[in-house]
């Protein structure tokens, strides 16, 4: 991997580009994921326009917790995991131990919604569309420039995504004016939905996925904070943009009076809205958010592992693709491994607010940071993006440990 061949002192502004775009991109399409989807769509259901309120508090909290992390990597020259043994010896070592943990658990669940696109859009096994899906990102990550590859898939994936469900929304005919209303003055406030999109769109691995990709192009120090803060920012409007297509395109079809497939909302969203095409465009948008989700999960949970070893970073492709093999093995073999991924996933709702606020704590340690002077409003944001996860993560925790006996 091509670790700061494009450093902050030799770089085009072509090349900058492409790794603002990239690392903004990697963010929103790891966060744009199968869960993503179906989370979109029993939230729209269970709250219609309301949930609009929701996406915006979600927006605001998003970028409070995303624009810490990237701007104290930035400033910082470190990964997420080494930034957090400086706060506190050991720390980072625990902080990799559950990112990559939820980043393997979900990332098979990633393959699994490739599979499951494939289906729905050729009709082939979802086995076949899982195993297809997992070789395409090992052949991305076998090329010589992968960074640069891998910032081009989730780009044009992550526009695909967006210009197809943007076509469902048109046709399903969602009430605007009403759903506008709502963002300002819901008729239900839901908390716990709330907590949860923010953990779904900056949770786990995701919030660090962009973060580490521009450090491994080299725009890091203070003089790059102005890229690294509106990149960080851009992740989250693009991901938001996906979120609010989507929401509006499913507010069309329950608003018309039909009723979701419980097994499958999005893709009945789809359906009802475009026909036999809209279910074939579902695949299509299912598939495309597997495999860039896929992509981002081992990318990042690879970068976490670096910390253990010298030898993982000096290969790291190699780890990512058997990150990628094997979470392709354990599917095609196994399935979904519900018990791992229920327990992940409680992990999971505790990563944001260690992560963060090991980084809150970065953000005032001159010994890591230097003469930067962190924006106080942005600590006040991260920590209560901190408390607001804690809970919800806790939460989930003690419903979840017991469905595993």
């Amino acid at each position: 991997m091509e670790k700061n061949t494009l450093n902050k002192t030799t770089m085009t502004a072509k090349e900058r580009l492409s790794a603002l775009l990239g690392a903004a991109f990697l963010m929103a399409t790891s966060a744009v994921g199968p869960g993503f989807l179906t989370q979109t769509a029993v939230f729209t259901e269970q709250l219609l326009a309301s949930f609009a309120f929701v996406i915006l508090a979600s927006i605001v909290l998003d970028i409070g917790a995303q624009v810490n992390i990237w701007r104290i990597i930035a400033v910082a020259e470190k990964r997420g995991q080494d930034i957090a043994n400086q706060v506190l010896p050991g720390l980072g070592y625990v902080v990799a131990f559950f990112v990559v943990l939820g980043g393997l658990a979900f990332n098979i669940g990633n393959v699994a919604g490739g599979g499951l696109g494939a289906n729905a859009l050729l009709g082939v096994d979802p086995v076949l569309g899982a195993v297809f899906t997992g070789i395409i990102c090992v052949l991305i990550f076998l090329s010589r420039q992968a960074n640069m590859a891998m910032d081009k898939v989730v780009r044009y994936l992550g526009a695909l995504m967006i210009l197809l469900t943007a076509y469902v929304m048109f046709v399903s005919q969602p009430p605007y004016a009403e759903a506008a209303l709502r963002t300002v003055a819901p008729l239900e406030l839901d908390i716990l939905a709330i907590v949860t999109i923010v953990g779904g769109t900056v949770g786990g691995y995701i919030t660090f996925a962009g973060g580490h990709r521009l450090l491994d192009a080299g725009i890091t120090g203070k003089d790059n904070l102005r890229y690294v803060t509106n990149t960080a920012i851009s992740g989250i409007v693009v991901a938001s943009i996906m979120r609010v297509i989507l929401f509006l395109a499913i507010l069309g079809v329950v608003a018309a009076g039909f009723a979701l497939d419980p097994d499958n909302p999005t893709a009945s969203v789809f359906q009802i809205a475009a026909g036999d095409i809209g279910f074939r465009m579902f695949g299509l948008v299912l598939w495309a958010a597997g495999i860039t989700s896929v992509i981002g999960a081992a990318y990042t949970s690879v970068t976490f592992l670096s910390s253990f070893h010298k030898s993982i970073e000096k290969n790291r492709n190699y780890w990512v693709i058997g990150f990628i093999v094997f979470s392709t093995v354990v599917f095609a073999l196994i399935g979904r491994p519900v018990a791992l991924l229920v327990l992940a996933g409680a992990f999971n709702g505790l990563i944001l607010p260690l992560t963060l606020g090991s980084i809150l704590l970065a953000a005032h340690n001159k010994k890591i940071i230097g003469d930067y002077r962190h924006p106080v409003w942005l600590t006040v944001f991260g920590a209560l993006v901190v408390v607001l996860t804690a809970y919800l993560g806790v939460r989930t925790l003690i419903v979840s440990i017991p469905q595993l006996f």
